[in-house]
Order: C-alpha cells, then structure tokens, then sequence
C-alpha cells in the first residue's frame, strides 16, 4: 500500500544509519570507514579526510593516508589525533600510517556493547516510525478517508514492516558483533 511506503522508507533510512554507524565501529582490522566521522581544518573549512586525502590498506592491519596537498598532513594528522578513534598516526613525512593494534579482550566487549547500543537506538526509531504511522492512519480514519477495515489490515502491515525491520537490525547487530569476536 502506499500509504505505508513513506514509513518503509523511513525504517530503511533508520537500518542505513545504523549499518554506517557500525562500519565506523573499529574491529581490530583496518576500515577507512572509521575516517568517516573526522573532519580536517583545511584552509578554514572541515572537510572530510577522503575529499583531501587517498586512503588505502596495503595489509589488514594499516591504513595509509596520502593528502593530495603535502601542506595538509600536518592538520590530518592533528584530526586523527583529537578525534575519539585512540591511534596514534606514524608520519613520515609524505603518508600518515595507522596501524591497528589487536583488539583486547576486554576491548571487543566494550565494542559489542556499543554495537548493541546502536542497535537498541535503531529499534527504537523503527517504533517511533510505527508510532508516528498509526498516528496518521487513525487521523485518516477519523476523516473517514479510510474504513476501520483499511485501519485494521494497515495496523497489521505495519506491524509486519516494523518486526521485518526490528529483525534486520538484529542481524546487523549479531554480524557486527561476530566480526568482533572472530578477528585476531
């Protein structure tokens, strides 16, 4: 029906969010995806590190990060280091290199938490998308522009839509999740 399209929609951003939100999740291997939330002074602008820079992973373990402009490997460098992602960037001079150190044990359960957390928030906005739906569908209903049978066959196919989605976030969750345990 394409009164529900709107909201699947919305439930499909909500699962694209979270499947961003954890590629930036680092798993002791090496991801450019976890350059994504960092942005670099270059020339008074922030600017994302890959719309100045070549990113490669020449083992599983390193990123290289090479600026197009020698003159900003200093501020890419200095972005990497205030930011929250906790490596210290070698540089010599030309590349910035990452090295990804083994995740600890305790550091891969610190990381699953926050992967569940991501996935619990993602829950939710897939009800508060549900919620705002039914909130429409009554008001339609109450306007007559729908029958109490529409509503009823719209409640269940929202409710179908909502545990679809509910059950991709899981899957999500539980591959993040495995990834994290099964490296190193």
């Amino acid at each position: 029906m394409s009164e529900l399209q709107e909201f699947k929609e919305r439930m499909t951003k909500t699962t694209e969010v979270l499947s961003a939100q954890f590629a930036a999740v680092r798993a002791g291997r090496a991801n450019a995806a976890v350059l994504n939330q960092i942005t670099v002074d270059y020339y008074g602008v922030p600017t994302p590190i890959q719309q100045i820079a070549s990113i490669s992973t020449p083992d599983p373990r390193t990123l290289v990060i090479q600026p197009w402009d020698a003159s900003s490997l200093k501020a890419i460098e200095k972005a990497i280091l205030t930011s929250e992602l906790g490596i210290n960037p070698q540089n010599d001079g030309r590349v910035l290199r990452l090295v990804f150190p083994q995740l600890t044990e305790e550091r891969r359960r610190e990381l699953a938490k926050q992967v569940r957390k991501y996935a619990e928030d993602a829950k939710v906005a897939v009800r508060n998308v549900r919620r705002d739906a039914m909130e429409k569908f009554k008001k339609m209903q109450k306007k007559t522009e729908i029958t109490e049978d529409d509503l009823k066959d719209l409640e269940k196919d929202l409710q179908k839509l909502t545990d679809d989605f509910i059950k991709t976030v899981d899957k999500l969750a539980e591959k993040k999740e495995k990834e994290l345990f099964e490296i190193g």
